[in-house]
């Protein structure tokens, strides 16, 4: 970890295309303890944690390592469930909407250590509103799956590396969609109860997309 003359933390300025390159040589520095190398990626929609994930993978692929993303979108519980208290409830948002056991039963622990290797990429289809029935995957060698999604960090779930994207919360309410503005509350009291910046292990701060800022831990 890089720190500053004051013994705080040091953040590096880097590129976008550098963020991405950065968090690969980061994986390929992490040990593998089972089937696959677990990587979460924890951030807003704002944040774009999906994009990232994709621009890493490549990258990883490029390098020799299969590489798969799972989007936490395609891991929603059933509307019925979710949208309970209606569609526009924060804590529901946070507690409710994302199906976090299924995707451990059925992502990180076959890819962790003792596991079966055999998971799968998705699970409910956000447009239908049903199971998308997809087929397992069977792990490659070397392979790296990174779980993409909002308020990841703080909920036990298993992997070797984490890496959180933080947004304060003015630039949190600048850029979120009119569509998803009352999911700000949620993400902001997650942030603040998971701890996520001090739980992860590399931070990125997005205030600024085409300037982001990295600590690694």
């Amino acid at each position: 970890m890089t720190v500053g003359p004051s013994g705080a933390p040091h953040f590096r300025a880097v590129s976008p295309d550098a963020l991405a390159a950065e968090l690969v040589a980061l994986c390929l520095r992490v040990e593998q303890h089972g089937p696959a190398l677990r990587v979460l990626l924890d951030g807003a929609d704002a944040a774009r944690p999906a994009e990232l994930a994709a621009a890493v993978a490549e990258l990883l692929r490029a390098a020799g390592r299969p590489c798969a993303v799972v989007d936490l979108r395609w891991w929603l519980r059933p509307a019925s469930l979710r949208l309970e208290h209606g569609r526009t409830d924060a804590d529901s948002y946070r507690d409710e909407w994302f199906d976090l056991a299924a995707l451990r039963r059925e992502v990180l622990d076959p890819l962790g250590p003792g596991g079966t290797g055999q998971w799968l990429p998705t699970l409910w289809d956000p447009a239908t509103d049903r199971a998308t029935r997809a087929a397992r995957l069977r792990c490659g060698e070397g392979q790296v799956v990174l779980v993409a999604g909002p308020m990841l960090l703080g909920r036990g779930l298993p992997a070797e590396l984490a890496v959180h994207l933080h947004l304060s919360e003015a630039s949190l309410r600048r850029r979120v969609t009119d569509e998803l503005a009352w999911t700000v509350p949620a993400l902001v009291a997650h942030e603040r109860d998971a701890d996520s910046d001090a739980v992860a292990d590399a931070v990125v701060r997005t205030d600024h997309p085409d300037r982001p800022a990295l600590l690694v831990r």
